[in-house]
C-alpha cells in the first residue's frame, strides 16, 4: 500500500533582460568587460603583430562555468597548438602582472576555426571570394540574414552577392559576420 505524504507544485521563475540583471548593472558589467577587452587588446596585438599572427577576436563573458577570456588568433598558414600555448603564456603573465581582471576566469587562446567570424574592414576584403553569413541588427527587406560570396569592401560597405543580387551593408548595421565552411 503506498501513502501519499505530499504534493509537489511546479513554480515558474521568468527572468527578464540578460542574466536577470537591472538594465544599469547590465550596463556597467558591460563597460567593465569592455574595458578589459580594450586593455588585453591593446597589449596583445602588437606583440602578435611581431610574431606573424593575428588578432581575430576577444571575448569575455561569463558561462555555466565561471568568466572565460578568451582569444581567437590566426595566421595564413593556420594555428598550431604551439602557436595557442606560446599567446597564452604571454597573456597570462601580462595579466598577471597588470592584474586588470579582479575576480577568477578562465583564459582560452585557439584558432577562430573554420567558420571564423569577420570582424575588420581587412577581413572582407581578405576573404573575398569566400562564402559568408552576414546577420543585421535590424530587418533589411523582412530579411535579417543573408549568405552569398564576398566581394570585399566599397566605399566603407562590405559587398555581398546573393541570390537577389549584390547587397551593400555598412559596418553598424552588422551583428555578425562570419565565414560558411565549403566542402572541396
Amino acid at each position: 500500500m503506498y501513502e501519499k505524504v505530499g504534493s509537489a507544485r511546479f513554480f515558474y521563475c521568468l527572468f527578464i533582460g540578460r542574466g536577470g540583471r537591472e538594465p544599469q548593472e547590465q550596463n556597467i558589467v558591460d563597460e567593465r568587460t569592455g574595458t578589459i577587452i580594450r586593455q588585453v587588446e591593446s597589449f596583445v596585438e602588437p606583440i602578435l603583430a611581431d610574431q606573424g599572427i593575428e588578432l581575430v577576436d576577444i571575448e569575455f563573458r561569463r558561462e555555466g562555468h565561471g568568466w572565460v577570456l578568451r582569444v581567437y588568433i590566426d595566421r595564413p598558414r593556420g594555428v598550431t597548438l604551439d602557436d595557442c600555448s606560446t599567446v597564452s603564456r604571454e597573456i597570462s603573465h601580462y595579466l598577471e602582472v597588470e592584474d586588470p581582471i579582479d575576480h577568477a576566469y578562465h583564459l582560452e587562446v585557439s584558432s577562430p576555426g573554420l567558420e571564423r567570424p569577420l570582424k575588420k574592414e581587412r577581413d572582407f576584403v581578405r576573404f573575398a571570394g569566400r562564402r559568408a553569413r552576414i546577420k543585421l541588427l535590424e530587418k533589411r527587406d523582412g530579411q535579417r540574414v543573408f549568405t552569398g560570396m564576398l566581394a570585399g569592401m566599397e566605399d566603407g560597405a562590405v559587398m555581398l552577392e546573393t541570390d537577389r543580387g549584390v547587397e551593400r551593408f555598412v559596418p553598424e548595421e552588422i551583428a555578425r559576420a562570419r565565414l560558411l565552411f565549403e566542402e572541396k
